[in-house]
């Protein structure tokens, strides 16, 4: 004889909504069940990127309100589907069942529904796959309202089938009407600019454009489809706004402050270990007074629409899109190799010894550093930058043609445009302060001047340049012809003959100011000869 038992009381997945019933039995078929029930959306909120299964879940326990140069991650994640957050899910959403048989009271059998965990390795078979067909795919999170590809704001919480954005606000922010009227176009300029941005120490209008452009960039960046650039925020002082004016983009997007990294090797791992977090902002804080910003890794970073790497603790390589602003602050810093063509800078200058000491109560918004913590600020600021960003678009989006930045043309282009409609001027006209504060630019060129006036145009092998480089001797005294300024390794060092040679091939052709190095053959066609030539007008 048998029967059948009634089946266990099941977890409610919400109020008044019975959760989904799955029947599963061997191993083997509760692998079937389970991948096509994936595919069929069994568990809410979960996506498919770059092959694996993610969930997004909510981070409890993370800071209100942080300062303005702490870290401010989004509220929530997309964490991997592991086989262990797969059966706390399955456990959550669903009443996953396998039958049983027993012997009753009479003798017989009869069989009964049991709650049923399936076993870790079953659920990892579930997860090995890379193909998932009807699963939506995440192709990132931001943490407030982007421009779509079409132009139309993306401002609604929770996942955007068009873009495959999922949008975990930082603010709650009221809906922003897509034609601002007049007045509201208005009001956000003048509390943008004679409010918010009224009182930092801005050494030039072009650092305050080159600032409104890099509080827009997030939030233009997937309609641009464009690189965007490394963004310096330095002061001669400190004291002087640096952290509040990367807190805007970072509080609104999500921010993570590091330390920087002095080391190729130390740096790479962490813009690796970075790209692991959900934030749209990445700051390197507080740089030693003079640094320079002179590295490999760094230009490779920001004209790569894809980071690649060695995954951390691992030998399988990792790519992730380069979806980030990408931030420096310090006191006097400066560039070098290729970093210069790739900066925007916004430069600081308070003209005063006590930056910290001016009157707040005279400011537009008096304690700066504090207020942009409070969400509602962060809202009040956000609001108003969308509402000039889609004021732009709906007049046609009118770009700045003329304007040019190497890889970062489109970025610029757009920003510019974006910047002239409303008024804004001195975009990107610091551009030769930039290169002022290029220290590779500044210790060549002064080293070609000095060769020029030293031995104006004649040819000379590297060794021969070499041995004119060693100090004079008079009366017991040593002097330096050079003073100073001829050209170094990177350890301050003077290089011998191979590897001077090698630093002027490396030259040739490349203008330094008004100078550059030529190249050729001598007499006698067995050596290479090189002198400097110097142009102006």
């Amino acid at each position: 004889m048998s029967s059948t038992a009634a089946p266990a009381a099941a977890p409610t997945d919400s109020p008044g909504r019975e959760p989904r019933r799955v029947e599963v039995g061997s191993g083997p078929e509760t692998i079937r069940v389970l991948k096509a029930e994936l595919v069929n959306g069994l568990l809410p909120d979960t996506y498919v990127s770059e092959g694996a299964l993610v969930h997004m879940e909510e981070i409890s326990g993370g800071q209100i309100s942080p300062a303005a140069d702490e870290d401010s991650p989004l509220p929530i994640a997309a964490s991997p589907l592991t086989p262990a957050t797969f059966a706390g899910l399955l456990a959550e959403h669903t009443y996953t069942y396998r039958w049983r048989a027993r012997k009753d009271g009479n003798g017989g059998i009869e069989t009964f529904e049991e709650e049923f965990t399936p076993s870790r390795e079953n659920l990892a078979s579930v997860l090995a796959g890379k193909t998932w067909p009807g699963v939506p795919p995440l192709r990132g999170v931001i943490g407030a309202p982007v421009l779509r590809r079409d132009g139309t704001l993306l401002q609604q919480p929770g996942y955007d089938p068009a873009t495959g954005l999922y949008l975990a606000s930082k603010v709650d922010l009221p809906p922003v009407p897509d034609q601002p009227t007049t007045q509201q176009v208005a009001e956000a300029r003048e509390f943008l600019l004679t409010r918010f941005l009224r009182d930092f120490p801005w050494s030039s209008p072009a650092d305050k454009a080159n600032y409104v452009a890099l509080l827009a960039t997030p939030i233009l960046r997937h309609y641009t489809r464009s690189l965007t650039p490394f963004a310096l925020i330095d002061a001669t002082m400190p004291a002087s706004g640096k952290s509040i004016l990367t807190a805007g983009p970072g509080m609104l997007y999500g921010q993570r402050v590091m330390p920087w990294a002095y080391t190729e090797e130390e740096l790479r791992k962490s813009i690796t270990a970075v790209f692991a977090q959900q934030v749209g902002v990445v700051i390197w804080d507080n740089l030693a007074e003079g640094t320079v910003i002179d590295s490999a890794n760094l230009a490779l970073l920001v004209t790569a629409g894809v980071w690649s790497d060695r995954q951390l603790g691992s030998s399988r390589n990792v790519a992730a899109v380069n979806d980030r602003l990408w931030m420096a602050t310090g006191n006097n810093l400066q560039v070098g190799g290729d970093m210069a063509s790739r900066t925007v800078r916004v430069h600081l200058d308070p003209n005063m010894p006590r930056p910290e000491q001016r009157d707040q109560s005279k400011f537009g918004i008096p304690h700066l550093d504090q207020w942009i913590t409070i969400p509602a600020n962060q809202m009040t600021v956000l609001s108003h930058l969308l509402v000039l960003v889609l004021d732009w678009t709906r007049n046609g989006a009118p770009r700045a043609n003329t304007v040019s930045m190497r890889q970062f043309t489109p970025w610029a282009q757009a920003l510019g445009g974006f910047l002239a409609h409303h008024g804004i001027g001195g975009f990107l006209t610091n551009a030769a302060d930039v290169r002022a504060i290029d220290e590779d630019e500044t210790r060549w060129r002064a080293f070609l001047s000095c060769w020029h006036s030293l031995h104006s145009g004649q040819q000379m092998t590297a060794a021969d340049l070499r041995r004119s480089g060693e100090p004079d001797h008079f009366a017991g005294n040593e002097v330096d012809r050079w003073d100073g300024q001829f050209i170094t390794t990177h350890t301050g060092k003077l290089p011998n003959a191979l590897a001077l040679g090698r630093l002027l091939t490396g030259q040739v052709g490349r203008w330094r100011g008004d100078y550059v190095i030529r190249a050729g053959k001598n007499d006698r066609g067995d050596r290479a000869v090189y002198w400097v030539e110097h142009h102006t007008g």
